[in-house]
């Protein structure tokens, strides 16, 4: 795999630290005294700044697990060619769409609303519909089979494992408070000497509460990792589809379900509920690979291996990529 010309000893830090970041006054620091020799706290953090800038890290930050702090949803639109670029910009620029994607199938605009309640995410939505005229899906998730806590792209070397979270005092932070640091967090951890500290006082809150927080949401399964989040394709990963199929039964979707969700290849898989009739789907896989001639090899892979064949089924294949931010919840 051709990974962009970055330093070694940056890129394997990032690929291990994708999870398990410290919740430490100076994590910086403690990261680079785990490196080679010549690594310093200010030395890393300029280079994740520009790691940052260059696209490869899309931010030093929390990943939750959907529906623990706030509400989200998986939405899609039709939109005529001659008004997608249009159309694309104005979703992109709504504050609780974190993703949003082009793929190659009648439904060619996809995004993620997340607010701090369903009522915030039906708002988005209704404001998506005035202002376009179409009426976007709404898929919110049903249930997790798999939702992969970490991307590796480097031969041979998986993200570190995230140690189970220490026991901490309970912060004791109202509503409020917590909405706040939610919403300043979602852009990701300042790449400062002291990250928590910086993003605390952003909230009018403490180093330490702020530090209790998000212990306090990890002990909770609210944040599924902390740690690096990186960009896929500019990480060499330059092809990945929605790979979706109808299967009515329901003791025969959990079984597909669960033997999709153990290939390596699959990084989600979830139900969420069809829209009949222009959306029969209910189970959704996303792949990732190298190329398009490496995802054909993998989808028609699982597929024979399955037996999956008989299933209908749709590929949509990402062909732009036009936002992808943290879910921000501190949004009402």
């Amino acid at each position: 795999m051709e990974l962009p010309h970055t330093e070694p000893a940056l890129l394997r830090l990032i690929n291990g630290c994708q999870r398990g970041f410290p919740l430490l006054p100076r994590p910086f620091a403690a990261l680079a005294a785990g490196m080679e020799p010549g690594w310093s706290e200010a030395r890393l953090l300029a280079a994740l700044q520009q790691a940052q800038a260059a696209g490869l890290l899309t931010r030093v930050g929390a990943v939750f697990a959907p529906n623990t702090v706030g509400n989200s949803t998986l939405a899609a639109m039709a939109v005529p060619a001659q008004r997608l670029e249009e159309v694309a910009a104005f979703v992109s620029r709504q504050r609780e769409v974190n993703h949003n994607y082009r793929r190659d199938h009648h439904y060619n605009l996809w995004f993620v609303v997340a607010a701090a309640s369903s009522a915030g995410v039906a708002a988005a939505l209704s404001r998506i519909r005035l202002a376009t005229g179409i009426r976007p899906l709404d898929l919110p998730l049903l249930r997790e089979y798999h939702i992969d806590l970490g991307f590796s792209f480097l031969p041979d070397a998986a993200p570190a494992a995230q140690d189970a979270p220490a026991a901490a005092d309970d912060p004791g932070l109202g509503a409020g408070q917590r909405q706040r640091l939610l919403a300043a967090l979602s852009p990701g951890l300042p790449l400062t000497e002291r990250p928590y500290q910086a993003l605390g006082a952003q909230c009018a809150l403490s180093e330490a509460q702020t530090l209790a927080q998000i212990a306090s949401w990890q002990r909770q399964g609210a944040i599924r990792r902390l740690g690096m989040v990186v960009r896929h394709r500019e990480l060499g990963y330059r092809a990945n589809a929605m790979w979706v199929w109808r299967i009515d039964n329901e003791t025969e979707r959990e079984r597909v379900a669960l033997a999709l969700a153990a290939e390596a290849a699959v990084t989600l898989c979830y139900e969420r509920p069809p829209r009949p009739p222009d959306w029969p789907y209910q189970l959704f896989t996303m792949i990732h690979a190298r190329d398009a001639q490496s995802l054909d090899a993998v989808l028609a892979d699982i597929r024979h291996r399955h037996g999956l064949e008989r299933l209908p089924q749709a590929v949509l294949r990402s062909t732009r990529r036009y936002k992808q931010t943290g879910a921000c919840y501190g949004y009402a």
